[in-house]
């Protein structure tokens, strides 16, 4: 009679009993670091067990101090390749008398604008203006690229390109390039050389 009151009682104190076992067990295994068998090569070559203890940091991961400097070096833009960019992007543009752009060049204007666009400063100013201004190429700076070709009696000017042809603001096919051919090597009156800042560094 004793015991069929006491079992219900009994029975609920074995179950909070093993509810508590049950439940210290789990949080000491789960201090536990998790033991396996398995192995993992790594990068290096190293063979480890993967219960083998790994260290982790939930720290930020720390940068390199920076003292100013690059890391990786610069490349060198030369003059060359700002101007040769500078004329790209005006080929093509229509001529109108008196013009420097942005979309519209005459001669002048388009040697003064291309060279502006790459840091090179000095007044606007006609072809005769130009020649006036700078001093006169070496022989072997004359077709020497971005040298100044003046032609029809300092009327005209352009950009060489190279020994074969130069850049300049034609008055039918607005900014182009020309070849040397025999029209415009007649009717050279000079080549005139735009000094460059010393930052700028030529081919």
């Amino acid at each position: 009679m004793i015991l069929k009151k006491t079992f219900p009682y009994m029975l609920a104190a074995c179950f909070v009993l093993s509810l508590f076992a049950i439940t210290a067990s789990a949080q000491s295994l789960n201090n536990q670091p998790t033991q396996a068998t398995a192995t993992t090569i790594e990068g290096n070559g190293v063979t480890r067990l993967e219960s083998d203890p790994v260290i982790i940091s939930l720290a930020e991961p720390t940068r390199p101090r920076t003292t100013g400097a690059s890391v990786a070096p610069h490349a060198v833009v030369t003059f060359d390749q700002l101007l040769t960019a500078a004329i790209d992007t005006r080929l093509g543009a229509p001529y109108v008398f008196g013009s420097s752009g942005p979309n519209v060049f005459d001669c002048s204007g388009f040697v003064w604008s291309a060279f502006q666009s790459v840091g090179i400063r000095f007044d606007r100013g006609s072809a005769r203006t130009l020649w006036a201004r700078f001093a006169p190429a070496r022989k072997d700076e004359e077709y020497k690229f971005g040298t100044l070709v003046f032609f029809n009696g300092l009327s005209h000017v352009g950009i060489v390109a190279d020994e074969h042809g130069f850049y300049h603001a034609s008055r039918s096919h607005g900014v182009t390039y020309s070849p040397f051919n025999d029209y415009w090597l007649s009717r050279i009156d000079g080549f005139r050389r735009v000094p460059l800042p010393t930052q700028l560094v030529a081919e």
